[in-house]
């Protein structure tokens, strides 16, 4: 099976054996002492939100990408599930900043979570104190390096995303079972991630991803009623707006995708990956093509502070 796209298991990093700090509802504690009760209302139910971030090391020291936006999309998601955040953004972003620091990090992958806490049990529960935490780590992109250019292989799911529903369309830790069956069911046949379309047979997403084509120079990406409202999506057209890259946001069919002449996945995890074929069927060249080339070369100059444009993107740790 190619595995071009995968990170080998060696690489994935035990995130339990990690040494260092974790913030936890606003005190700093030992990486290996950071537990919760195991009739945590959240674990049992899956109610809670989270964001994955990111920082990069750039010419000015590390820095974290678009840190008022993910805060912002935390917020936004608690909202819809109706839970009340008991720390400010102001605090969860120096949170962030912090355990950076503590860690001894110049790129890190960070993890913003709130989730309620073993107050109670059952749906109707409604004693249950919120408790937030942020850990970060060192973390490479989900695929090979080798897979930003020969691309990777898409199988189309046989699970589907829910249409226009608030609470699917948030950033809340159960609707991820959909994406780690979407995805295992793919890594099984032999592909490396999937593809899924919405209940109405439209294109919705990737795993843990947004996805967007090219046609003829114009770069497509489907509207949000079944995805999530990607940092990396709003960054790729906020580029490609500066870059006077004509794109349409659109509905599209899988059928569209296997016409494209090229088609990569975004997300802040994943970055930008090219996608070379769907259910074995090749994608235009089967690798890289120029116009994801450009956005992927323009992303990563912008995300590690090369360009000079957008510099409010960045949060420096200091």
């Amino acid at each position: 099976m190619d595995k071009i796209g995968i990170l080998n298991k060696e690489d994935i990093v035990d995130l339990s054996k990690i040494k260092g700090s974790i913030w936890f509802d606003g005190e700093i504690v030992d990486w290996q002492n950071a537990n919760v009760h195991l009739l945590t209302h959240t674990l049992h139910y899956g109610l809670g939100v989270f964001e994955g971030v990111r920082a990069y090391n750039t010419p000015k020291g590390s820095s974290i990408f678009r840190l008022d936006d993910h805060t912002d999309r935390l917020f936004k998601s608690a909202e819809t599930v109706n839970m009340q955040i008991p720390f400010s953004q102001i605090q969860l972003n120096e949170a962030q900043k912090k355990v950076i620091k503590l860690n001894n990090l110049t790129e890190a992958y960070i993890r913003p979570m709130c989730f309620y806490g073993s107050e109670g049990m059952g749906l109707r529960a409604d004693n249950l104190q919120v408790h937030c935490m942020v850990a970060a780590w060192e973390w490479p992109s989900y695929m090979e390096p080798e897979a930003r250019e020969k691309g990777i292989k898409v199988k189309l799911s046989s699970y589907t995303r829910q249409v226009r529903n608030p609470v699917s369309s948030a950033k809340v830790n159960g609707n991820y079972v959909h994406s780690i069956v979407a995805l295992n069911e793919a890594l099984a046949e032999g592909f490396d991630e999937a593809l899924m379309l919405d209940a109405e047979g439209n294109v919705a997403e990737g795993s843990g991803e947004n996805i967007f084509i090219v046609k003829d120079k114009v770069l497509i990406t489907p509207d949000l009623e079944a995805s999530l409202d990607g940092i990396t999506r709003r960054t790729i057209l906020d580029l490609a707006r500066e870059l006077n890259i004509k794109y349409e946001i659109k509905k599209l069919k899988s059928k569209d995708v296997l016409a494209a002449d090229e088609a990569f996945f975004s997300g802040t995890a994943a970055e930008i990956v090219p996608i070379n074929s769907l259910d074995n069927k090749q994608i235009g060249e089967g690798k890289r093509g120029p116009l994801t080339e450009k956005l992927q070369s323009t992303y990563f100059d912008q995300v590690r502070g090369v360009r000079e444009a957008n510099l409010n993107w960045h949060t420096l740790v200091e």
